[in-house]
């Protein structure tokens, strides 16, 4: 029998599909022969286990910030719930300026630390309706429900400012870190990947213009 590498194996199995297996797992273990109390422990093992998988799956391991391909899903659900209700919703991309410097300079343990650092900053400025995600390398995205263009650029600003004055400091050495931002409101494209292409071109005006600013697509 050949042999599967499930750790290669790229899909996604649907979070109701999970469900329904854990329910299943559960019936199982009900109609064992043993002990109701035994039977409840390993339950809660399993509940446990799989919960702890669930929160894996969709967290980034350095950072402890959702991942992109939750990114991915929340950020198209919330689109089409703008479209639908016709509320404001924003989308930004923030990227660390110069990072490569970082790695170059210090060593990859001194990236590791800003980008951790920058997230848990990140994690602080924002609503708890925000959601903020490691978009992939030094990039991170935000998606601001409920919130219009002249509305997003506050807390966006204020981010700017609360990283550019940061004391970020790694093995006693001070490191000067800022970040680019790029943002985009216009939920009038036909898919939300146009108008994460349009917050990308916000956030190349951004570097453009010297870095260390937000920009507003349109």
């Amino acid at each position: 029998m050949e042999n599967i590498n499930i750790k290669s194996m790229d899909f996604e199995i649907p979070s109701d599909v999970l469900e329904q297996i854990q329910q299943n797992i559960e019936d199982i273990i009900r109609n064992f022969d043993i002990p109701d109390a035994n039977k409840t422990d390993v339950i809660k093992k399993i509940n446990f286990m799989y919960s702890s998988t669930i929160h894996m799956s969709v967290t980034d391991p350095l950072t402890k910030l959702y991942n992109r391909r939750h990114f991915e899903s929340n950020f198209e659900r919330e689109y089409m719930r703008a479209k639908r209700y016709n509320s404001p919703l924003s989308l930004a991309i923030v990227d660390i300026d110069f990072f490569k410097k970082f790695n170059d300079t210090n060593g990859h343990s001194c990236g590791d630390y800003v980008l951790r650092e920058l997230a848990y900053n990140m994690l602080q400025n924002f609503r708890q309706t925000d959601m903020v995600f490691r978009y992939g390398g030094e990039e991170f995205a935000v998606i601001l429900t409920e919130t219009p263009a002249e509305t997003a650029v506050v807390p966006l600003e204020r981010l700017r400012k609360l990283v550019e004055n940061y004391n970020f400091k790694f093995r006693g050495q001070d490191l000067k870190v800022t970040v680019s931002i790029g943002v985009s409101s216009n939920t009038e494209f036909e898919t939300p990947w146009e108008m994460f292409d349009d917050a990308d071109k916000a956030l190349y005006e951004s570097k453009k213009n010297g870095r260390n600013r937000v920009s507003s697509a349109g």
